[in-house]
């Protein structure tokens, strides 16, 4: 970390010589306020009062008192031309940091939406920038009070340096020795800070999913493991603090120590009584307090200087993603705006199924009741949120055959994410009775048919393990090699696959789009062994090449599929559609919904082309 910040602050600090240069002027005055501290103290104690002269000692009492004031004034010039330094850093950072987002943006790498663009311009760069600020003020006042103080012992006596200046070097050294390790594991409490913070936010926005496969104790085993790490680094920090006490202690303290301890050999050395007490002044009154300062502020200040730095500096932008969603592509021959270069996926080519056997209607007007035990099962279902509240699901009668494709339709809140919520237990009826093959559902923990179903819900479920981890999330017996490879291939895995560096590479859940963490939860379902999969806009985020070839893998898979349309596509695909429409529930084929239903003609208005 260190090895890449100081190649960007050496050149910084060398185009901003006139504000370096005036901070250093200005520091003098301060320097000079500690020489005269200590030294007017041993003058007036030496030269007026043990020498009976009370009005000697009283001046220069006043010398010392007046160079407080002078180096008062000093400070506040320090703070005046600090800006010089602090401005430009933040004003550098801010500009890369917009020229990260907007390249991220336009190459479609921004999976965080802008959050994390936003993170960083109005709490790093400004984090940095006071941090900075501080580093600069207490090492400069470091420096120039060690000089001040150096320079007031060897004019009291030289004899004075050879008892101050080995410990004081001795806690330095150990100090400096203290810092990378110190930031090393400052930077892996705030990596194991970060990485919790964003499995809990990725397994929030993966409740339902998480529920729907009875999960709960998985993710919670997986959070307690990013919990311990983060307080083993918090730990480990710690220690380090504990070093950086022991570095102020030797460099600090043991000088006070050991002069009091050398008093008689100083005095036969003919060190006056007011020389030592002047240097227990430097001692006591400057250099402690300063290397409390340092200490404490670069232990903390500096090390959280650096780790940002490394963060809006030293880090590389992740690469280009390679899917299905990108707003703004690089093609293959590196073209900005291009389209991507991949394999489009014909419908033709899916291998041809055959409609599901016609039958007298019955339940949903339009329905296709079957002999024998359907895959799924709603009797009279009815669901409201909340007493008195207008039911969201209203008697609804539904038969799902074996092996049929179900899409489901409907304006915006109408209910058909609720009704996915009540298939998979998630939810539980108001009225009615939801069966999957003549079972009654229960909550996914309770029931021991849960793993009959599989619910995708628009936001998908990507934790920090491997692809193959992700992929095998459902099938806690693992699966052959072969079948895994078969679900990569089926839903259209293969690049993102071969970007991540193949099926056993590490998944970086922030690094991914929403659209490629949809391809891996889909993979992730068709490897499932649930024989009813829902697909609650599982494929919102994928282009409709992609959602074609998604659907049609689902379609050809053994079992049942139910998908929530969101394009017209979607709907002719499926054998029949259910239309939710607030008041009555209507299922058919897509041209016969055309001629009986009007929400599903105006649903289909506004799918369509105006032109077609």
């Amino acid at each position: 970390m260190l090895r890449r910040t100081l190649p960007h602050a050496v050149p910084f600090l060398g185009r901003r010589r006139g504000a370096v240069v005036r901070l250093g002027c200005w520091s003098l005055l301060e320097s000079a306020q500690t020489f005269l501290g200590g030294y007017g103290v041993a003058a007036a104690l030496d030269r007026g009062f043990l020498a009976g002269r009370p009005g000697v000692g009283l001046g220069w009492l006043a010398v010392a008192a007046a160079a407080v004031v002078v180096g008062g004034a000093a400070t506040n010039r320090v703070f005046h031309h600090l800006a010089g330094l602090v401005e430009p850093l933040r004003d550098g950072l801010v500009r890369r940091v917009v020229d990260a987002a907007l390249s991220a943006a336009v190459a479609g790498r921004d999976a965080s939406g802008g959050r994390t663009a936003v993170s960083r311009l109005t709490h790093q760069t400004e984090a940095a920038r006071d941090a900075f600020a501080g580093v600069v003020m207490v090492t400069r006042s470091f420096v120039f009070t060690v000089a001040g103080v150096v320079a007031g012992l060897a004019a009291l006596a030289p004899e004075l340096l050879v008892v101050v200046l080995p410990p004081l070097a001795a806690g330095l050294a150990l100090f400096a020795a203290a810092l990378r390790p110190t930031a090393a594991r400052q930077r892996d409490y705030l990596h194991a800070d970060e990485e919790l913070a964003a499995r809990i936010g990725t397994a929030v926005s993966g409740l339902r999913d998480i529920a729907a496969c009875g999960a709960q104790g998985r993710t919670a085993d997986a959070a307690g493991e990013l919990i311990d790490a983060q307080t083993r680094a918090a730990r480990a920090l710690a220690r380090w603090a504990a070093v950086r006490t022991l570095t102020l202690q030797l460099a600090g303290q043991a000088p006070v120590v050991l002069l009091l301890a050398a008093a008689p050999w100083l005095l036969e050395r003919g060190v006056t009584a007011g020389e030592l007490l002047g240097a227990l002044t430097y001692l006591t009154q400057a250099l402690l307090p300063a290397l409390n300062t340092l200490m404490t502020g670069l232990g903390a200040a500096g090390t959280r200087l650096l780790v940002i730095l490394d963060r809006l500096t030293g880090q590389e932008d992740p690469p280009l993603p390679v899917g299905t969603t990108p707003r703004a592509v690089v093609a293959g021959d590196g073209t900005p705006g291009a389209a991507p270069r991949q394999r489009a996926y014909s419908p033709a080519a899916a291998r041809p199924r055959a409609a599901p056997p016609a039958a007298p209607q019955g339940g949903v007007p339009g329905g296709v009741p079957q002999g024998g035990v359907p895959v799924l099962e709603l009797r009279s279902l009815s669901f409201s949120y909340g007493p008195g509240a207008i039911p969201v699901i209203d008697r609804l009668d539904l038969r799902v055959e074996p092996g049929e494709h179900l899409a489901v339709v409907g304006p915006s809140g109408i209910g058909k994410s609720t009704l996915f919520a009540l298939v998979a237990g998630l939810l539980t009826p108001a009225h009615g009775r939801v069966l999957v093959d003549g079972a009654p559902v229960q909550r996914p923990d309770q029931d021991p048919f849960a793993a009959r179903r599989a619910l995708i819900p628009q936001q998908a479920y990507v934790f920090g393990g491997t692809l193959r981890d992700n992929l095998l999330y459902l099938r806690s017996g693992g699966a052959p090699a072969a079948a895994v490879d078969a679900a990569v291939r089926a839903v259209g895995l293969e690049e993102l696959a071969r970007r991540l560096g193949g099926l056993d590479s590490p998944v970086r859940p922030s690094a991914l789009s929403q659209g490629e963490r949809q391809l891996i939860a889909l993979a992730r379902a068709y490897l499932a062994p649930a024989r009813l999969t829902l697909l609650d806009e599982a494929t919102c985020h994928l282009d409709p090449a992609a959602e074609a070839r998604a659907e049609h893998a689902f379609a050809d898979r053994p079992g049942t599929l139910l998908v929530i349309a969101h394009r017209l596509s979607s709907a002719r695909r499926a054998d029949r559609v259910l239309v939710l429409d607030g008041t009555r529930a209507v299922a058919g084929r897509h041209g016969e919904l055309l001629r009986r239903s009007e929400t599903y003609r105006d649903l289909v208005g506004h799918w369509a082309p105006r032109h077609a």
